[in-house]
């Protein structure tokens, strides 16, 4: 009877070390350095659809993967229509969602993208690596991703991370 608590514990100890862990946000992508992946063709209902030149648009773009039933894709909405009004260009890859909910919510809260894939199944998310939204690439104008940012767009790691990789893809486009 002993031996189930102390399976437990051990596990519960090791997660506790990996929270603290320097860096436990920043996974490498395969893909930095590469052209971005395919995306699917279907968008959501009532909005454009992500195409291949939409990646390659020759501004920098960002591609952030959301859902409406994620509690951090809600916290980081608020950032993403602030990087679209200062000009920034995104567009958004909805995972795993339903796609009336999905439109109900950019509906109500504001649409900050461009184009909108709709990604029920999560094959696209896959093939670009996502394991669970929010996750935002950043691409330059030739569609190369020059980063991968896991995790909302808010807090600390956002402001030392993110922010300074997309003001260097930013000043390499000018």
């Amino acid at each position: 009877m002993i031996v189930p608590p102390l399976v437990f514990g051990a596990f519960g100890f090791m997660a506790w070390m990996g929270l603290g862990r320097e860096g436990a946000n920043e996974l490498e992508s395969v893909f930095e350095g590469r052209p971005a992946p395919a995306m699917t063709d279907v968008a959501l209902s009532g909005y454009p659809a992500i195409t291949p030149a939409d990646l390659a648009a020759g501004e920098v773009t960002l591609v952030n993967f959301w859902a409406s039933w994620c509690p951090p894709c809600r916290a980081e909405h608020p950032e993403l229509k602030r990087l679209g009004d200062s000009g920034v260009r995104l567009v958004g890859v909805n995972f795993k969602d339903q796609e009336k909910t999905a439109k109900t919510y950019l509906e109500n809260d504001g649409n900050p993208f461009a184009a909108v894939a709709f990604d029920p199944a999560g094959r696209t998310a896959i093939d670009w690596g996502v394991t669970a939204p929010p996750e935002t690439f950043i691409l330059d104008g030739s569609g190369t991703v020059v980063f991968k940012f896991v995790g909302p767009l808010v807090g600390t790691d956002y402001e030392q991370r993110f922010v300074p990789a997309l003001e260097k893809a930013l000043a390499a486009e000018e």
